[in-house]
């Protein structure tokens, strides 16, 4: 992006604060006017003492010098403001931006999460955002600063000799140019930075939570190397956006010194034609020093700027990805779901793949408080259903609907309030186990979530953890077995209550006895409501009412476990491996 329509869009973000920004730039002012008036101050004490040297009394000098302690005492408390209060406001700004992408982030679809590294987005929703403190109360601070000290020094030095003051601003334009160009360059190395920062991040963090496979494997070595692969390439990024920087440095460095060459030379010869004092030259050279202070200030801040600019470039790009799936105008909240789901017609295929269909007319009914099992091999579509009903994705064609309403015509909160979920792949926060299984139902009691432990069948097992429900689970859960897990899962949707309930695959990663446990779990909360579950171990849904046998053509049989082994067809087959 531009970095003028960039700025536009981070500007909404001072509103709230533009009161403290006001006086943020007021202390700017004063702080400037310091710096301004001491030329001013010298130059009239030289030039009392060239004309007559009587007439500079020690009277008038702590006069001069009572004037001056008077703007530093001034300068002294701008000055705290603007470190004190100024940084506070850019944190807040930091802080909103922050919060907002958080809620953005957990606003976007399925679709999203799988095309982006969680790494990526840990970076931009924290190092990215670091530098817009510094961004946010610098960047109008110094531009302010810099472009008052221009402003009014070029008026007060062509109130003295207006020839020399055009020689000596006219490199000014020139410089920007220059340097602008070099900018661009390092907001380009500063965005591969930010970048190569995510890919780290993602790299690191899959290594992690992926510890136990690579012990397991012998894997460090490897993992090693990617990490110093990943890090080398970080190094040769910063290797060339420092190369940028030198040279900008180095250019502005030169800038100076043909500042101070113009003063000298042009100086000298008005001087020596007597169009300027030497008091005035004196005066030129202050300012010229001011100048070049205030435009150093500039370049050790073009660094931060870059990658405030870069952060929040970033930032927009994350907050410019738009959710697939979207709660509609007027959305239907109905009061109470009974169950019945009904698939007409449907067609779905991933959006970057829309030529491979993984589902193609399909239609399937499914009555309230039935049970319906989904079985067939693998690539079926048997998960890309049950991700339809609560909208994780939206069908390409066709329609589902729950109780005759289109789930896209429902409230996103109302429909997956609705729905329970119990998968293979069983997801713990970090925390206790109470935090977790009250992750159901947020506003449930104590009493309320013990007894949906009991019926879950954790309850024993949670009693012999050293700090019962308070028990820390590890980050993932992985103080705990899977059998536990998968109860601690299940007790969060019993808490839930809800009137849907889709089983994935809820038992085919534990051994014999803890399945045994989960099922006799999985089946007291199937009791009256509609449940879909898919399974690979056909032995644990022989009892739904109905199986439905999908394969790559669609649905190729369904009926009850007897009525289909008597068909002697695919799920006759299935069963009998």
């Amino acid at each position: 992006m531009k970095q003028t329509r960039l700025m536009k869009r981070f500007m909404p973000y001072f509103k709230p604060y533009w009161k403290t920004l006001a006086l943020d730039l007021l202390c700017a002012a004063l702080t400037t006017l310091c710096e301004i008036v001491l030329p001013m101050l010298v130059r009239y004490i030289a030039q009392v003492g060239i004309d007559d040297i009587t007439k500079l009394t020690v009277e008038l000098i702590l006069k001069v010098a009572a004037v001056y302690l008077v703007l530093r005492v001034i300068d002294v408390t701008a000055q705290y403001f603007m470190s004190n209060v100024g940084h506070v406001m850019g944190a807040k700004i930091e802080t909103d931006m922050r919060s907002a992408l958080f809620r953005h982030i957990e606003k976007l679809s399925f679709g999203y999460f799988a095309e982006t590294k969680v790494g990526q987005l840990m970076a931009r929703i924290t190092s990215d955002l670091f530098d817009v403190t510094e961004f946010a109360h610098h960047c109008p601070e110094e531009f302010f600063i810099a472009g008052l000290k221009i402003v009014v020094s070029f008026t007060i030095l062509c109130t003295i000799n207006v020839p020399l003051s055009l020689i000596i601003f006219a490199i000014v334009p020139i410089m920007a140019i220059v340097c602008g160009k070099f900018n661009r360059k390092m907001r380009a190395t500063f965005a591969r930075n930010r970048k190569q920062v995510g890919e780290v991040n993602a790299q690191v963090e899959d290594s992690l939570l992926g510890i136990r496979v690579v012990k397991s494997f012998t894997g460090e070595q490897r993992e090693i190397e990617k990490f110093e692969r990943g890090n080398r390439e970080w190094l040769d990024i910063k290797r060339e956006n420092y190369r940028y920087m030198g040279a900008f440095n180095a250019t502005t460095r030169a800038f100076d010194g043909l500042m101070y060459i113009a003063v000298i030379l042009g100086g000298g010869l008005f001087m020596m034609n007597g169009q300027i004092t030497p008091a005035d030259l004196m005066a030129y050279l202050l300012y010229v020093t001011t100048l070049l202070a205030t435009i150093r200030r500039i370049v050790e801040f073009t660094e931060q700027f870059q990658r405030g600019m870069t952060g929040i470039e970033r930032f927009f790009e994350v907050m410019d990805a738009e959710p697939d799936i979207k709660n509609p105008e007027n959305a239907k909240k109905p009061e109470k779901i009974t169950g019945n789901i009904t698939f007409s017609d449907v067609s779905f295929s991933y959006k970057d793949d829309p030529d491979t269909a993984i589902l193609s007319h399909l239609n399937l009914d499914i009555k309230a408080g039935k049970s319906v099992a989904l079985v067939g091999p693998s690539g079926g579509g048997k998960t890309t259903i049950c991700n339809l009903i609560p909208r994780f994705y939206d069908v390409t064609a066709g329609s589902v609907k729950i109780d005759g309403i289109d789930v896209r015509e429902m409230d996103l909160d109302t429909l997956r309030g609705n729905i329970g979920i119990v998968q293979q792949d069983v997801y713990l926060f970090s925390g206790t186990i109470f935090e977790n299984i009250a992750y159901g139902r947020p506003n449930a009691t104590e009493e309320e979530i013990i007894e949906a432990a009991k019926k879950a069948g954790a309850h024993e097992f949670i009693m012999s953890t050293p700090n019962g429900y308070q028990t820390y689970v590890g980050e993932r859960g992985v103080r705990l077995s899977g059998g536990q897990k998968q109860r601690l899962s299940i007790a969060r949707v019993f808490l839930k209550d809800p009137p849907l309930l889709i089983l994935d695959e809820a038992t085919s990663a534990l051994d014999n006895q803890s399945e045994h446990i989960v099922q006799q779990s999985l089946e007291r909360l199937a009791e009256g409501r509609t449940v879909l579950t898919i399974a690979h171990r056909l032995t644990t849904i022989r009892n739904a009412d109905k199986i439905v046998v999908l394969t790559e053509n669609g649905i190729c049989e369904q009926g009850t476990h007897e009525e289909l082994l008597e068909k002697g067809g695919v799920y006759a087959m299935l069963y009998n491996i």
